[in-house]
Order: C-alpha cells, then sequence, then structure tokens
C-alpha cells in the first residue's frame, strides 16, 4: 500500500510558470554572467543556472531564453566567457540582468581575451569556453560548453541568488 503524504494545511499547487518561479526563488544559486562577442559588439547576461556537467572532458552549460538580447550572439558565436562574481559585484549583476542596461559602458571594467570573448576585470574566475551544443528546451536553449581556459584565483567571496535578491554568504 502506498501511503499518502501528509501535506499538513498547505495545497499542492498544479504546475505552472508561477509554481516553479515561487520554488526556485527558495534556491540558492550562485551568480556568473555569460559574456560573448556579437556583430554589434560585445553581449552578455547574469545567469544563474550555470551547472559543472563533467570534469572529462571539463564541460559545462547554462541556460538562456530565446527572447533574451543576448540569445542572437550566442547562437551564432563559438565561444563564450563564463564570469563567476564575487559578493563585491553586485551592482554588475544587476546591470547585466536588467534589459536595456549598457552592460558594458564606463562602470563595467572589461578586456577583450582569448578567442575575442570580453572577460570582465575583478572576478572570483573566469572561463573562456568553446560552444559544443545548443538544445531545445521550451522557451529556452541550454547551452552545452567545453571549457578551453580561465583563470580561478580571483579573491573574495561568491555572490549568490536568493528570494529575487543578490547576496553575499553568511558565516
Amino acid at each position: 500500500m502506498t501511503a499518502t503524504p501528509d501535506l499538513g494545511t498547505r495545497t499542492p499547487q498544479l504546475a505552472s510558470p508561477d509554481l516553479l518561479r515561487s520554488v526556485f526563488r527558495r534556491h540558492a544559486a550562485g551568480v556568473a554572467v555569460i559574456t560573448a562577442r556579437g556583430d554589434a559588439g560585445p553581449v552578455g547576461f547574469t545567469a544563474t543556472s550555470l551547472t559543472s556537467v563533467s570534469a572529462e572532458p571539463p564541460l559545462l552549460s547554462f541556460g538562456i531564453s530565446t527572447g533574451a538580447s543576448s540569445w542572437p550572439a550566442i547562437s551564432a558565436t563559438d565561444h563564450i566567457g563564463v564570469h563567476i562574481l564575487g559578493e563585491h559585484q553586485q551592482d554588475l549583476a544587476a546591470t547585466f540582468a536588467r534589459s536595456g542596461a549598457d552592460r558594458f559602458g564606463a562602470s563595467t571594467a572589461w578586456r577583450t581575451g582569448p578567442e575575442g570573448v570580453p572577460v570582465l576585470d575583478d572576478v572570483l574566475a573566469w572561463l573562456v569556453c568553446r560552444i559544443v551544443g545548443r538544445v531545445p528546451a521550451g522557451d529556452h536553449r541550454i547551452v552545452l560548453a567545453e571549457v578551453v581556459l580561465g583563470d580561478p584565483t580571483g579573491p573574495g567571496r561568491p555572490l549568490v541568488y536568493h528570494q529575487g535578491r543578490f547576496n553575499g554568504l553568511r558565516d
């Protein structure tokens, strides 16, 4: 006989975009910025969906909406930059998350890195990766990328995203 879970006074909700967003607001995630070279200049966006996929070969993945302003460049490029943000970079994370923001304006310190990828300064770590796949997933694409090179030595503590806000870790 299968036991019926005791949900107390709570009523489960049917699957919906709001349910998924509500649940994932409770999931703390590291904050990264993904960058690429676009036809009209550099592009980038804040991502909390970054995942390590494989150590051999070194692969990672992230999700991007096909409606995102960065998607045309990500869909056409061979290489991307992945930047792990520090808790001192809440403003940078917000800039790259905001639609219509001047993401590579004067307040963003960056340089052109290997493979022409925009590399952000003062991050905890960065990677340049070669895109090896773009997998359809609803209104998004899951991008698979192989690590080419990087630098894991930036100082500081990671920035996390939780309950709709950027935060530092607490001891």
